[in-house]
């Protein structure tokens, strides 16, 4: 625009001076033509000075256009940059929450102490169990171990050394069962082996290493190397049976167990 106006005014400039000229050469003998040429040079004045305050407004409404889009570009890229603070917050928070659930679901199914599945995730386990030898006609074998003598070693060595007894076992126990199986802590100084798609015989081969090894896998306690045993009740699920009853049979061969000397295995 301001060029334009450059050009329009040198026009004027120009046209002007020829104006003048001519107007000076009739000054002496003025004769209607003369009139007219300034009473058309003093219109054409007015319109041109009109037409320089309207593109001084249209100036200044551009400028200030061009002030009011930058200025909503500055609001534009503020709020982007807030919303993406905000959307950074949300998915910082979202994160947490995930994370949160899952160690609420994780304090939920499992044994803070030994890091095992704990009661209630082994009873969902075994209902599952149940229902999917109930449809395939395949059986499991549920084994109940007994740490030996817990009690003494609480009353010898401290609370802390029993926990780390718990520990060890579980440990040990978990390292010699299959990928499939399940091990967990059912209450105390007892866990809960769950075999699935095992008959007896299969079965007694993990068990067996469990209760033969952990007298053999000396544990450190309070500074003094202590072999500890377990005594073990392991039952074949049979057909028609509820979990309840399964568990029943092989609670009631672990008391056998304990009763005729603990430090072994016996299974039905």
């Amino acid at each position: 625009m301001n060029k334009t106006h450059g050009v329009i005014k040198r026009q004027h400039l120009a046209l002007e001076e020829r104006i003048q000229a001519l107007l000076a050469e009739f000054a002496d003998s003025p004769s209607d033509l003369s009139e007219a040429l300034a009473q058309l040079w003093q219109h054409y004045g007015e319109q041109l000075a009109r037409l320089e305050r309207i593109t001084r407004l249209s100036d200044a409404y551009q400028s200030l256009a061009r002030e009011q889009d930058n200025g909503l570009v500055v609001r534009f890229e503020k709020q982007l940059r807030q919303l993406q603070k905000v959307a950074r917050i949300s998915d910082r928070y979202q994160k947490m929450m995930v994370e949160l659930n899952l160690a609420l679901k994780e304090a939920s199914t499992h044994d803070p102490l030994t890091g095992l599945p704990n009661r209630r995730l082994l009873m969902e386990r075994l209902k599952g169990e149940v229902e999917r030898a109930s449809r395939d006609r395949k059986p499991f074998v549920l084994a109940i171990v007994d740490v030996d003598h817990f009690k003494q070693v609480n009353d010898t060595y401290g609370h802390e050394a029993g926990d780390a007894v718990l520990q060890k076992v579980a440990h040990f126990m978990k390292s010699q069962m299959r990928e499939y199986d399940v091990c967990g802590r059912w209450g105390g100084e007892e866990f809960l082996a769950l075999l699935p798609e095992s008959t007896l015989d299969s079965a007694l081969g993990v068990i067996g290493r469990i209760w033969q090894g952990i007298p053999d896998h000396s544990m450190d306690v309070g500074g003094r190397a202590v072999s500890i045993t377990v005594s073990v009740g392991v039952a074949e699920h049979r057909a028609g049976e509820q979990w309840e009853d399964t568990l029943q049979r092989a609670d009631a061969l672990l008391l056998k167990a304990k009763r005729e000397g603990r430090n072994r295995a016996l299974s039905q």
